[in-house]
């Protein structure tokens, strides 16, 4: 019998965890032909989301977890899933309910017999969310879509399910620095896109503030795209020309008309402008060189405190 191994990252989820378990358990329970591991990823949680999920798998013997010696992220504790997860095929969902569980049967459906590799999912609707936050996550995918050759889709859910075909490619590219929807798109296989309608958290608060969701996309920029650093030559590029030209024009308007020292207040927002303009390519390249230098460290993308796991299941 085949195996579905569902993986859920989890940080501060205690009140949620509860409800998700019982609506996973209820779509699984219709999936009758497969049988079920529930991974549950504890990424250094501060409140009972552990003692909750140990709760879970004394009644439950498919309850699997590994719990973080801190906090390391859901890309870390997404990637901790995948190295864990012993399932012939494995999805990713949230335990907010956001990803509704509901949708699981359709997704097997596409793989079994419609041939697809993966199946993910999309919002088409941001209802719910504060405007300035739906407003910049849509900047972010149409700059992506403009600068990278990766295909990284617009309202693109974490919510997928894989075959172990495509899960072992992504557990190849073993780099420190993830992006995991830049990632799905880089690996390739056929993929499907179930699209539905955004959904309220069931319970609990987000984990995503405004500046989190900021740094993580300067992640996904950095990691699959080297347009800033084009950027930043063709922006050098320019302000050279542009400052040959001014230079040309001071020469000769002193020659023609004198007044040498008029305009100084111009020239100090030149310089300021250029000086800016520097600071922003240093800053852009530095990035760049941050994460070479994770990379270069070698240091694991999580640690692993306890578990209930062994990582020679597969």
């Amino acid at each position: 019998m085949e195996k579905i191994s569902v993986i859920v990252p989890c940080y501060n989820e205690e009140e949620v965890l509860p409800l998700f378990y019982e609506e996973v358990t209820r779509v699984a329970a219709q999936l009758s032909d497969y049988e079920f591991e529930f991974l549950f990823v504890d990424d250094g949680s501060r409140d009972k989301t552990l003692p909750v999920i140990k709760g879970l798998a004394e009644k439950d013997a498919r309850v699997k977890y590994v719990s973080f010696s801190r906090n390391f992220g859901k890309e870390s504790a997404m990637y901790a899933g995948f190295d864990r997860a012993v399932g012939d095929y494995v999805v990713v969902m949230d335990a907010d309910l956001q990803d509704p569980p509901a949708l699981l049967p359709e997704m097997l459906d596409a793989i079994k017999n419609e041939g697809y590799d993966s199946v993910a999912t999309r919002r088409v609707t941001r209802k719910g969310e504060p405007p300035i936050r739906s407003f910049f996550a849509r900047c972010f995918y149409k700059l992506m879509r403009r600068i990278s050759k990766t295909e990284i889709v617009d309202g693109a859910r974490d919510y997928r399910l894989m075959t172990r075909q495509f899960v072992d490619s992504l557990l190849a590219m073993g780099e420190y620095n993830r992006f995991s929807k830049g990632l799905y798109g880089w690996v390739g296989y056929r993929t499907k896109w179930l699209e539905f309608e955004n959904v309220a958290r069931a319970a609990g608060e987000t984990k995503w503030s405004f500046w989190k969701l900021l740094l993580y996309s300067i992640d996904g920029i950095v990691a699959f795209s080297a347009a800033p650093l084009a950027i930043a030559v063709v922006t050098g590029l320019a302000c050279f020309l542009l400052a040959l030209v001014f230079i040309l024009f001071i020469v000769v308007r002193t020659l023609m008309f004198g007044d040498p020292v008029a305009g100084w207040p111009s020239l100090v927002c030149i310089i300021l402008l250029i000086g800016g303009l520097q600071l922003l390519c240093i800053g852009i390249l530095g990035e760049y060189l941050a994460k070479t230098y994770l990379e270069v460290k070698g240091r694991p993308i999580y640690i692993c405190k306890e578990t209930n796991t062994c990582e020679n299941d597969r």
